[in-house]
C-alpha cells in the first residue's frame, strides 16, 4: 500500500499514486512530498509501483531483509533506518520487540518503507495532515520523538520491576523470582540491541551537512539521540543488575535445596 502527502505553499494534500511522479518533479518549486509504503517485505516488487526511479543503492537499502538502526549518506540524500514500537501486542515473528522503518530523504522528498505496522507512522501522518511537518527533517524528528516517548516508559518500567524484585529478595521467593529476573534481562537485551545503534544513527544525522536540516532541527535530532543514550544506560544497568540478582537467587535456591536435603537425611537417620 502506498500513501503520499504533499505540503506546498502552506497547504497539505493527498496525492494519488499516478500523480506522485509529477509532485516529485515539481518539489523544486518549494514543495515537500512524503511517500510511505507499507509492504509485506517479501519481494522488491512494491517499489515497482512507484512512478519515479530510485537509485539502485537506495533501492537495495530500502528492501534489505535484515536492518539495524543507522544513518548513511547515499546518492543525493541520506538513508536513515530506525526502530519504532510495533502496532502488534506481541513481538514480531522473528522475536524483535521493535519494527523497522526505512527512510530515504533528500531535499523536498521523504520515502519511508515499513514491512510491519507501527504505532508511530499514523501519529506522524496525523501531524503532517495538520500542516505541522514541512520538510524531511520534521518527519524524521517526529518519528524519533514519538518512538522515544513510547519506548522510554517501557525501559523505565523494566528498572522499576527489577527494584521490586530486589526488595522482595528472600529464600521463599527464589524460585518464582528467578524466572521473572530472566525475563527482565532478556527484554533489556532485546531493547538495547536497537536502542544503542539508534542513538548513534541520530548523532550522525545531526552532524551531516544537509541543506534541509536547519540548526533547530539539528538540535532536536541531538535531543532524540540524548534520550536514546539515557535509555541505553538504563538498559545496560538493568542487564547488569539482573545478572547479579540471578546469581543471588541461584545461591538462595541452592541453599534451600541443601537445607531440604539435610532435613531428609536427618529424618532418614531417625
Amino acid at each position: 500500500m502506498i500513501s503520499a502527502l504533499t505540503f506546498h505553499h502552506g497547504a497539505v494534500a493527498e496525492i494519488a499514486k499516478d500523480g506522485i511522479a509529477a509532485e516529485v518533479a515539481s518539489r523544486a518549486d518549494g514543495g515537500f512530498i512524503w511517500v510511505h509504503i507499507q509492504s509485506n517485505g517479501q519481494t522488491e516488487s512494491f517499489l515497482d509501483d512507484l512512478s519515479f526511479e530510485l537509485p539502485p543503492t537506495v533501492r537495495r537499502a530500502l528492501t534489505a531483509v535484515e536492518t539495524r538502526p543507522r544513518c548513511e549518506p547515499m546518492e543525493s540524500g541520506v538513508l536513515v533506518n530506525m526502530r519504532v514500537p510495533s502496532a502488534a501486542t506481541k513481538p514480531t515473528h522473528d522475536g524483535d520487540l521493535l519494527v523497522s522503518v526505512r527512510l530515504w530523504a533528500e531535499a523536498g522528498l521523504l520515502l519511508s518503507v515499513s514491512f510491519r505496522p507501527s504505532t508511530v507512522v499514523p501519529l506522524v501522518e496525523e501531524k503532517f495532515r495538520r500542516g505541522l511537518l514541512q520538510d524531511p527533517g520534521d518527519v524524521i524528528i517526529a518519528m524519533a520523538t514519538a518512538s522515544a516517548e513510547e519506548i522510554d516508559p517501557v525501559v523505565a518500567a523494566l528498572g522499576d520491576q527489577l527494584d521490586d524484585l530486589e526488595s522482595d529478595l528472600g529464600p521463599g521467593t527464589a524460585f518464582s523470582e528467578r524466572r521473572l529476573v530472566t525475563q527482565l534481562r532478556t527484554l533489556a537485551i532485546g531493547y538495547r540491541r536497537f536502542v544503542n545503534p539508534q542513538r548513534l544513527a541520530f548523532e550522525r544525522l545531526s552532524q551531516l551537512p544537509l541543506d534541509w536540516l536547519d540548526d533547530g532541527e539539528r538540535a532536536a535530532v541531538r535531543e532524540a539521540a540524548d534520550r536514546f543514550a539515557r535509555m541505553t544506560e538504563e538498559l545496560e544497568s538493568v542487564r547488569e543488575r539482573a545478572a547479579v540478582l540471578h546469581e543471588e537467587l541461584t545461591d538462595l535456591r541452592a541453599e534451600k535445596m541443601d537445607g531440604r536435603s539435610l532435613q531428609i537425611a536427618i529424618v532418614a537417620m531417625i
